[in-house]
């Protein structure tokens, strides 16, 4: 099988919502010597952003979304472990990444945490439905440099505000960088609200990652 047809078939597992077809397909194309990155930005990444199309117009529902993530993640299991063999370099800075209190939406969150890591950040990933006090007590147990504070609805935006604003209460506003994300927000909300940085999606967290940094 190409690269290519790997790809597309860890995109169609994810669209089909198939856990055990994309787990194999995942270790199928490690076996081959297939860069696990590539497999998660030209395969997972693409069929995830199928699924949320498809949701978006209506042809799927929430079922549909929870088991295209949940295959996307039974490939991330296999993939994330080569990922972190690969890296020889050191580590560019600690992260923690949560989605914020009310918001029970994990797959993007998961993306980012993942391209993250497979860019030399490392990563604490505090899960769904976090309190800004959480965030608070990721970032004093790890002396993270930048918290990720993501949220998927417009009614838990303002759950944001409150992470950067608790950060600050709590003495952490020189230490920490806040990069908030997710469908509703945009860079005019990030001003809004103090964050420092804004990314529209998993890769472009990265490149704010690092500029907010300074390690570009």
């Amino acid at each position: 099988m190409s690269d290519a047809e790997y790809f597309n078939k860890l995109a169609q597992a994810v669209i089909a919502g198939e856990p055990e077809e994309a787990e194999e397909l995942a270790r199928g194309a490690l076996s081959q010597g297939l860069d696990a990155l590539e497999c998660i930005n030209k395969g997972l990444t693409v069929g995830m952003e199928r699924v949320g199309e498809l949701f978006a117009t209506g042809e799927y529902f929430l079922p549909d979304l929870i088991i295209g993530g949940d295959a996307m993640k039974a490939a991330l299991s296999i993939l994330e472990p080569a990922l972190l063999e690969d890296q020889q370099r050191e580590v560019l800075g600690r992260v923690v990444l949560g989605t914020v209190e009310g918001d029970l939406h994990e797959i993007g969150k998961t993306l980012v945490g993942t391209m993250l890591t497979a860019n030399g950040f490392e990563v604490m990933d505090i899960g769904i439905d976090q309190p800004a006090s959480e965030f608070v007590a990721a970032v004093q147990e790890t002396k993270a440099v930048l918290v990720g504070a993501s949220a998927l609805l417009t009614t838990t935006m303002l759950q944001q505000k409150k992470v950067v604003e608790e950060l600050r209460s709590a003495g952490l506003g020189d230490q920490v960088k806040v990069m908030v994300g997710g469908a509703p927000v945009t860079q005019a909300w990030a001003d809004e609200i103090g964050a420092d940085g804004y990314a529209e999606d998993a890769i472009a967290a990265v490149g704010v990652a690092k500029k907010l940094l300074g390690v570009e």
